[in-house]
């Protein structure tokens, strides 16, 4: 359940202009009447950084925060700002790890802010624990220095910070971290893997306080508890239909591709339910491709045939005029949001039956952190249908 915590924050704080920084130049687009769109057309985003405690201890944690992924990006699908859907961008720390630069305090740079869900998973999937030194104030103030959390008012901006030592430890004091954090209109939510006195004890509620986040402990070694539905097999069958969907371009379209692919085995290796969350996430606004899959790439400011280049497209699409392969791409999006669509019916009755198997389930910490997400968010204009 501490997963699901631990992702509730990641998802909340992403940025909007961190995004330039992290992404790379995109095939096919106009940057010049892209810089143009986005400088009268202002996105939300929820921006948020997961900070992650990779010592011996956290084996417990980090395989509750792969197992909690697409069910915590599924709830932030459903939160709109001013009547808009935010855009979610996700950053992504370890510390405390041994294998990591003493230097540097014992923290690394993972993903800077990034829309790309898949490249999240396989990160977290590649996460292994050893060690080692927690330094909290330390890896906190060097996600508020590095990534960049842009300056619009309504975004939403949260670090959560998982684990089990003391908050205090390191050369950067937590407080000092709390006041950059306040002055960035960042809020730090903490995490404290055990037991919750205890964690108080340790400061990290203070550390959450400071900030006007939230203080949660939970216990990291709990198996996450996933519910099974009738509308299950259905679901994953179309996940196969909607994988079709997509046209990879460019040199890394095909590796992409293979990434998809590998994540989609990641979920389905948890479980079968996993599996699910991940395609509903996949069905959803928050899954976004644009770099290298034309669906997504077309419909998309700033994209231009002309820019594409015909060794760029798959082989059967590269003798194509430009009029075929637009028609062709039309006919992939439709299928793709018949899908989608399909997919989004499904699972409307399947959180009705989930919720109805899990009234007896121990998920009060799932739900404690969500129900804190949605208080802070309710701050700023947020509201969830």
């Amino acid at each position: 359940m501490k997963t699901i915590y631990l992702f509730t924050f990641i998802l909340a704080s992403t940025s909007i202009l961190s995004c330039k920084a992290d992404t790379p130049k995109r095939i096919g687009f106009n940057e010049t009447t892209k810089t143009h769109h986005n400088s009268i057309a202002k996105e939300h985003y929820i921006k948020v950084a997961l900070l992650l405690d990779t010592s011996n201890s956290m084996d417990g944690l980090i395989d509750q925060a792969k197992a909690q992924l697409w069910e915590i990006v599924n709830e932030l699908s459903y939160a709109k700002c001013r009547n808009e859907r935010p855009s979610l961008q996700i950053a992504l720390y370890e510390y405390g790890n041994d294998n990591l630069n003493a230097r540097e305090g014992y923290i690394r740079k993972i993903l800077g802010f990034t829309e790309d869900l898949d490249d999240v998973s396989k990160e977290l999937f590649s996460l292994t624990t050893n060690g080692g030194s927690e330094y909290c104030g330390t890896v906190i103030q060097a996600s508020l220095e590095q990534l960049d959390w842009g300056n619009d008012a309504d975004d939403l901006k949260m670090i959560f910070i998982a684990g089990n030592e003391p908050f205090t430890q390191g050369d950067v004091h937590y407080k000092d971290a709390s006041l950059n954090a306040k002055e960035k209109n960042v809020v730090i939510n903490t995490i404290f893997c055990g037991d919750y006195k205890h964690g108080i004890s340790s400061y990290w509620k203070d550390g959450a306080l400071l900030t006007y986040g939230d203080y949660m402990a939970i216990n990291h070694n709990v198996e996450t508890v996933h519910i099974a539905s009738p509308y299950d097999d259905v679901i994953l069958q179309l996940n196969i239909e909607l994988n079709n969907t997509y046209i990879p371009y460019g040199a890394h379209g095909k590796r992409k591709v293979a990434l998809q692919m590998e994540q989609d085995d990641n979920a389905a290796d948890y479980s079968k339910a996993n599996a699910v969350s991940r395609t509903v996430t996949k069905s959803s606004h928050l899954y976004k491709n644009a770099t290298w899959d034309l669906v997504d790439a077309e419909a998309e400011e700033g994209f231009s045939f002309t820019e594409l280049k015909k060794e760029d497209l798959p082989k059967e699409l590269q003798e194509k005029t430009s009029s075929e392969l637009k028609r062709h791409i039309a006919q992939q999006r439709a299928e793709r949001e018949r899908i989608q669509k399909q997919i989004s019916e499904l699972n409307e009755k399947r959180r009705t039956y989930v919720i109805s198997k899990s009234k007896e389930a121990s998920n009060g910490l799932e739900n404690a952190m969500i129900q804190a997400l949605k208080k802070q968010a309710g701050k700023k204009n947020y509201t969830w249908e």
